[in-house]
């Protein structure tokens, strides 16, 4: 029973964030169509690297979804830096999970996470420019189908406001909670089992400096994890005795060097490229939670972990709102039940019509 209240204390702490980091993802998704990210990423160049990392920074795209996006990218013409830093960018952070960064850990780790994440995807753009030169002729790039099945977004020249909004709350409660509820819930249940089973001492053992951070990329490294679902997780851990600066590194290589984008990565752009890629990724997120740790120790600053918090009463309207986030994941697996299955996309998007 201790696990269910755990489990739930921390929907209910999460949930108002969680929907409201949705919905901005969402609108986000209206005022940032696909064909404008790929105009301003088709030129090379370290101002294309940083176009990639500024705009992939808030896009509402998960560590699968990204991938046909930004093999769309490529194919437009960007470099292999800037379409490795919007690679980078885009699910190492979002509107959504640093929301849930806020609530869960703290306003520190909502600011320090968006800001390590567009270091990491500059450095790693810059990085792979560096070391996989190439000449900008016109490539064919082979399209990979994903696991998000994500499509272009379609022209919206004469569409009204309440139109875009109803779509924004489409998308965001429809195609972004689809896309990540599966791992939403495991990050979920895994901090709920890491809070109430592993002891404070358990990652003691490891300290608070380098080793730490290396053990981390060692798990962070394989997963497929988006940036809401380690959200949690990374929480879990710091309750475990995990220092700051490990959880952050933690966070930044999980979403970022799943096997699936590393998969995508040696295909399209090369065993060069990748090994740039994860080079400008794991290192920029170890230098970032040494630093981050100096400053906690520096400054004084404490952990404000709100998923540790028990034996509080939460407001109603808390709890109508972790009642909706859970109807809302729900319905991503028993909607297919109930009838003719629609697919996700069709949800979302205007359907195409035919003579």
């Amino acid at each position: 029973m201790n696990l269910v209240s755990i489990f739930w204390n921390l929907v209910i702490e999460s949930a108002p964030w969680l929907l409201i980091g949705y919905l901005l993802a969402g609108i986000i998704k209206q005022v940032i169509p696909n064909s404008w990210v790929e105009k301003q990423l088709a030129k090379p160049g370290f101002v294309s690297v940083l176009k990639g990392a500024l705009i992939g920074a808030p896009m509402p795209l998960c560590s699968c979804g990204v991938i046909p996006t930004a093999l769309a990218v490529r194919k437009a013409g960007a470099s292999k830096g800037a379409t490795s830093s919007f690679l980078v960018a885009t699910p190492e952070t979002g509107v959504d999970s640093i929301a849930f960064s806020y609530a869960v850990l703290g306003p520190i780790f909502a600011i320090a996470r968006p800001i390590s994440a567009l270091l990491s995807a500059v450095i790693a753009g810059v990085l792979v420019n560096s070391l996989d030169k190439e000449s900008f002729e016109e490539e064919t790039v082979t399209e990979t189908s994903s696991c998000c099945h994500s499509k272009p977004a379609v022209g919206v020249e004469n569409i009204s406001l309440s139109q875009k909004l109803i779509d924004a709350a489409k998308y965001g409660y429809g195609r972004m909670i689809s896309d990540t509820a599966k791992w939403l819930v495991i990050g979920l249940v895994a901090a709920t089992i890491i809070t109430a089973v592993v002891p404070q001492s358990f990652f003691l053992r490891w300290g608070d400096g380098l080793l730490s951070m290396i053990i981390m990329v060692l798990i962070g490294l394989p997963m497929y994890i988006c940036a809401t679902a380690s959200t949690p997780v990374a929480a879990g851990l710091l309750f475990a005795g995990v220092s700051p600066g490990a959880a952050l590194v933690f966070m930044l290589t999980g979403p970022a060097t799943n096997i699936a984008t590393m998969g995508v990565i040696k295909e399209q752009l090369g065993s060069r490229s990748l090994i740039a890629y994860l080079i400008g990724v794991i290192a920029t997120a170890v230098i970032c939670g040494l630093m981050l740790n100096e400053f906690y120790a520096t400054f004084g600053w404490s952990l404000q972990l709100s998923m540790m918090e028990h034996g509080e009463s939460h407001p109603l309207w808390r709890q109508l709102a972790a009642v909706l986030l859970a109807a809302l994941v729900a319905r991503v697996w028993v909607q297919p039940l109930l009838g003719p299955k629609v697919a996700t996309d069709e949800s979302t998007e205007k359907p195409e019509l035919t003579a």
